[in-house]
């Protein structure tokens, strides 16, 4: 599996953030990746308010001896379990500290800062009875980039991600570990040195802080933000190919793909076509028969680009809707005074749109994999030399960069199994359907680092293929993307340790720096 916590360390900070988000208020996958990448939060000024008219329900329900769960009793099968005010705090810090079992690597940093941004949100929104000061105890991690270790599996996603957001709430807490200032450290030793002191919890806090989908959650908009970067990428590594391998773009005339109208494919069309305007490559051959018509690796590029653009805005839309959620248990409803149970934190929703995202990235990695091929075979590539380099024999060129990229592909098709077809009761067969939306959002976020690296490959060969058709030029937009290659990687004379390029390449579709460079020549694409 790809480093993803590599992976995500070099992108963040990579651009200096200044915008600051406002936690209680409206939230997109946008507001979420700025934050992940360093932007500054603070709770919104109407959320003060919410919380403290919430904290007071939890506190007259507490002072008359009410039934609530969680609040004057215990936790999931031990819900018929009463208790007095004296256990509040006992039962509250031991809640934290018994569900911190996670197991496995660390989330990368950027999630978890996407976490703590949205538990903050969640509590801000004002149904979750907690202190004012509990919230803003993960503001303040925030700002002092305190950021607890969390690891990434023991997660059902039923009661939410339980253990992920145990550990989260640890650090809060001033317990366990953290990073911080590129070590890690005893979270205590980290709030002194910030001039933070504990937090004891009070009844119901330990319970708000880790019922939630937060990380499932925090896990997919991260991955759907990479992923909407990865269309446009997409698109421009098909031109780069169509170009090098004297395709065509006839296939792309918006008579015929205007046929059919799916959103995502009338996009990828008017991109490709865009793309692809003034190409001297294209020119050079549009009135030969060299080919009848293009392998669908070519030709279908907007059908299938389109329709991981057409589940991809689905997965969004289901993902801001959870930004916009409470999914909390038990909900407070300061309006009418009350504490209901409730199920809005099974993370069923989350899973199914992190399932969808994984599935339909696998196909766009495919299909790049497969115009990866043909530019590498002399058969499919239009007199191109064999995987594209002089002495062929003497030379390997790319041939393995095709290995890699078929390897990648393969391990996805396993990655993107969806998780949410399982369940395994748990809680003494209390919580008796789990959605397993920790794992699918984990799944999603490596078919599209994956996926990363095999288009990044595509248009390493691309670009090599392009330098070929010499002294023909490629489409503007194309040659943007061509120029931003060849400013971090020369092309290939002969074989040398390809794997330096590789990563380089990798980098400029993470970063984002073949997409800017394109629309910074043609505007916009879609």
């Amino acid at each position: 599996m790809p480093d993803h916590a590599a992976d995500a360390d070099d992108r963040v900070g990579r651009d200096a953030v200044t915008v600051t988000v406002e936690l209680g208020g409206p939230l997109d996958i946008s507001d979420v990746a700025a934050i992940a990448s360093g932007a500054a939060v603070r709770l919104a000024e109407r959320a003060t308010a919410r919380i403290e008219a919430s904290r007071a329900v939890v506190e007259r329900a507490v002072s008359s001896g009410a039934v609530v769960y969680g609040v004057t009793t215990g936790f999931g099968s031990l819900a018929d379990v009463r208790l007095t005010s004296d256990h509040a705090r006992a039962l509250q810090h031991g809640l934290i500290r018994s569900h911190a079992v996670g197991v496995g690597r660390a989330l990368a940093d950027e999630e978890v800062r996407a976490m703590l941004a949205l538990r903050a949100h969640v509590l801000a929104l004002g149904c979750s009875g907690v202190r004012l000061e509990v919230a803003q105890r993960f503001v303040d991690l925030l700002e002092h980039d305190i950021l607890p270790v969390v690891p990434e599996q023991g997660s059902l996603g039923a009661s939410g991600d339980l253990a992920p957001l145990a550990h989260l709430a640890l650090g809060a807490l001033g317990e366990g570990l953290v990073h911080m200032g590129g070590a890690v450290v005893a979270a205590g030793e980290a709030l002194a040195r910030a001039g933070l002191g504990p937090i004891t919890l009070e009844a119901k806090e330990g319970l708000a802080l880790i019922n939630g989908t937060q990380a499932m959650t925090a896990i997919g908009v991260l991955a759907a933000s990479r992923a909407k970067s990865l269309a446009k990428t997409a698109d421009i590594a098909a031109c780069l190919t169509i170009e090098a391998i004297l395709g065509t773009d006839r296939a792309f005339d918006p008579r015929v793909v205007g046929l059919r109208p799916h959103p995502g494919q009338q996009q990828a069309a008017r991109n490709l076509v865009r793309l692809l305007e003034g190409s001297e490559i294209l020119s050079s051959h549009r009135e030969s028969d060299h080919l009848i018509q293009d392998a669908y690796s070519i030709r279908c590029a907007p059908q299938v680009h389109g329709a991981f653009r057409d589940v991809l805005a689905q997965s969004v839309r289901t993902l801001e809707t959870e930004l916009a959620s409470v999914s909390d248990n038990p909900i407070v409803l300061a309006d009418d005074d009350e504490i209901l149970s409730c199920g809005n934190f099974h993370g069923q929703p989350v899973g199914h749109a992190c399932d969808s995202l994984a599935a339909a990235t696998v196909g766009l990695a495919s299909i790049s994999e497969r115009r990866l091929y043909r530019l590498l075979d002399p058969k499919t590539s239009n007199g191109l030399p064999p995987f594209l380099v002089g002495e062929a024999g003497v030379n390997s060129g790319f041939m393995v960069c095709q290995y890699t990229a078929a390897s990648l592909v393969s391990e996805s098709k396993g990655l993107a199994h969806p998780a949410t077809v399982d369940s395994i009761p748990s809680s003494a067969g209390q919580e008796d359907h789990v959605s397993m939306g920790m794992i699918a959002a984990r799944h999603a976020r490596e078919c599209v680092a994956n996926a990363e690296v095999v288009i990044a490959l595509e248009l390493l060969a691309a670009a090599q293929g392009c330098d070929l058709r010499a002294p023909l030029r490629p489409a503007p937009g194309s040659s943007a993307a061509l120029a931003a290659i060849r400013r971090r990687i020369a092309g290939l004379e002969h074989d040398r340790e390809l794997k330096v390029d590789v990563d380089a390449a990798v980098e400029l579709v993470r970063s984002g720096a073949i997409v800017r460079a394109v629309e910074e020549e043609i505007g916009a694409l879609e």
